[in-house]
C-alpha cells in the first residue's frame, strides 16, 4: 500500500469518525426534541379540554347519538377520552384502566403525567390529567409515535448514508490531495534510488518550502554534501596514502633486494643496507599508525571523560624532555578541566609538542601555556611560510622545507582531527622567530 493511499485512508476514517460521532450526538438531541414537542402538544391540548368536551356534547346531541363520553374519541391525530366523576378505579373504557395515582389526579392531590401505551395496535403517548375547570373529571390525551418514530428512522437512515458517503468522499478528496502535498517525496525517494542504482552521490533535489517535507529536502541535500565529502576525502586519503607508502616501500623492496643478490649479508655494503631497510621499515610503521589514529580519532571517539588538560600536557612535556637533544621546555600551566578523550588529546598534544621538537634548534627554547581551555606551544624555529599557513593541518602537506624532513605529513592533521572532533578548534601563528600552534576546547564549568 503507498503511502498516497495510507493518507487517503486515514483522512477518510477521520472524517468518518468525526461524522459517526456527530451524528450519535444529532440523533438523541433530535429525539429527546422530538418527544418534547409531543409531550408539549399533549400538554396543550389537555388545556383545551373543556372546549373540546362542551364541543364532541354538542355534536353528539346534535346528532342524536348515545356515545358516553367517557369512550375515546379520535379527533385528528388526537386520541381525546373524558373519564366523568366519579372517578373510580377499575373503570375500563376499552383504553386505559383507571388507577389510583388517577384519581388522586382527578380530584388535584397529584400533577399531571405521561404514559406510553399500545391501543387498536397502535403506539401512544399519553398524558394524564385533571379536566380543567371541572370538579374530579380527568382527561387523557394521546397522540401516536409513529411520527417521531419514522422521522428519527429517516433521521438515522439519512445520518449512516452521510457518515458513510462522507468518509468516502474525504478518503478520495484525501487521496487526490496527497498526490500533490506528497510529490516532494517522491522527488527524494526517485533521488534515493537513483543514488542507490548509480552510487551518484552529486544527485540533488530541490524542494523548498518551510514544513517537514522541505525540511527533509534540505537535510538530504546536507546529507549528500557531506557524504560527498567524505567519498571524496577518503578517495584522497587513499591516492595520497598509496602515493605516501609507495616510496619507503620502493626503498624497503630495493634494498632487500640488493641483500638477496651477489654475496648477500656478506657484502660490504650489507650493514648500510640493512640500516637503510630498518630505516624505511620505521617509516612504513609510523606512516601506518598514523593513518589508524586518523581512522580512530575521528566523529566517534572511544570514551570522553572530565579530563585535566594541564596534567596532560605536564606528561607529555615530562617525556619529551627525556630525549637527546631537546629544547629547553618553559611550561605555564593553569589547572583546566575539559570533558574528552583523554588518549586523544594527549596525541594531539604529544604531536604538537613533536613538532615543535623536531623544528627547534638544540639551544632553543619551546613555550607551553594551558589556560581557559586552550593549549599553546611556541616554538623558535625558522617557522612557517605565510602561503603554507592555511595548509598546515591538511593531510599528507609538508611545505618545500619539510620535505627533506622525516614525517609522513599527518601528524597535525591528527591534531586538528581529534580537536574538532571535540568541538574545538586549532590555529597556526607565524612569528618573527619560530611559530605559535594552538587550539582551544570547550571548558567543564564547576
Amino acid at each position: 500500500m503507498t503511502l498516497r493511499t495510507r493518507v487517503g485512508l486515514a483522512g477518510g476514517m477521520v472524517v468518518l469518525l468525526a461524522l459517526a460521532v456527530a451524528s450519535l450526538v444529532i440523533y438523541p438531541t433530535l429525539d429527546a426534541n422530538l418527544r418534547r414537542q409531543l409531550d408539549d402538544s399533549l400538554v396543550q391540548t389537555v388545556g383545551q379540554g373543556p372546549t373540546i368536551a362542551l364541543q364532541i356534547k354538542q355534536k353528539i346531541a346534535d346528532s342524536g347519538g348515545t356515545v358516553p363520553v367517557d369512550v375515546p374519541l379520535k379527533l385528528g391525530s388526537t386520541l381525546v377520552q373524558f373519564v366523568t366523576p366519579p372517578v373510580l378505579v377499575g373503570v375500563d373504557n376499552a383504553f386505559i384502566a383507571v388507577t389510583a395515582r388517577d384519581v388522586d389526579v382527578a380530584n388535584g392531590f397529584e400533577p399531571g403525567y405521561f404514559q406510553d401505551t399500545t391501543y387498536g395496535g397502535i403506539d401512544y403517548r399519553v398524558y394524564t390529567a385533571s379536566l380543567p375547570d371541572s370538579q374530579g373529571a380527568l382527561v387523557r390525551v394521546a397522540r401516536s409515535v409513529d411520527d417521531v418514530t419514522v422521522v428519527l428512522r429517516q433521521l438515522a437512515a439519512l445520518l449512516i448514508v452521510l457518515t458513510l458517503a462522507g468518509g468516502l468522499v474525504a478518503a478520495l478528496g484525501a487521496r487526490l490531495v496527497a498526490r500533490r502535498v506528497l510529490r516532494p517525496v517522491r522527488t527524494l525517494t526517485d533521488a534515493v534510488e537513483h543514488v542507490a542504482a548509480t552510487q551518484d552521490l552529486t544527485a540533488r533535489v530541490d524542494v523548498t518550502g518551510r514544513d517537514e517535507i522541505g525540511r527533509l529536502g534540505r537535510s538530504f541535500a546536507s546529507m549528500m554534501t557531506a557524504l560527498e565529502a567524505s567519498v571524496h576525502a577518503q578517495r584522497q586519503l587513499v591516492a595520497d596514502a598509496s602515493h605516501e607508502l609507495r616510496t619507503p616501500l620502493t626503498s624497503l623492496t630495493t634494498n632487500l633486494e640488493l641483500l638477496a643478490d651477489g654475496n648477500g649479508l656478506r657484502d660490504p655494503e650489507a650493514p648500510t643496507l640493512v640500516r637503510e631497510a630498518i630505516t624505511q621499515a620505521g617509516e612504513l610503521r609510523s606512516l601506518v599508525n598514523n593513518l589508524v589514529d586518523l581512522a580512530r580519532y575521528g566523529k566517534d571517539t572511544a570514551r570522553t571523560e572530565d579530563t585535566r588538560l594541564d596534567l596532560v600536557a605536564e606528561t607529555v612535556i615530562a617525556r619529551a624532555t627525556t630525549r637527546a637533544a631537546a629544547p629547553r621546555f618553559e611550561a605555564s600551566l593553569s589547572p583546566c578541566l575539559v570533558h574528552v578523550d583523554p588518549d586523544a588529546i594527549e596525541r594531539a598534544v604529544g604531536n604538537l609538542v613533536d613538532n615543535a621538537v623536531k623544528w627547534s634548534p638544540p639551544d632553543g627554547r619551546v613555550l607551553v601555556t594551558v589556560a581557559d581551555g586552550e593549549f599553546s606551544i611556541t616554538d623558535e624555529g625558522p617557522g612557517i611560510a605565510h602561503e603554507d599557513v592555511p595548509y598546515v593541518f591538511d593531510r599528507f602537506y609538508r611545505s618545500t622545507r619539510a620535505r627533506s624532513m622525516p614525517g609522513s605529513g599527518l601528524g597535525l592533521a591528527i591534531v586538528r582531527q581529534v580537536v574538532e572532533t571535540h568541538d574545538g578548534e586549532v590555529a597556526v601563528h607565524p612569528l618573527d622567530r619560530g611559530v605559535r600552534m594552538t587550539f582551544r576546547l570547550p571548558v567543564v564549568l564547576d
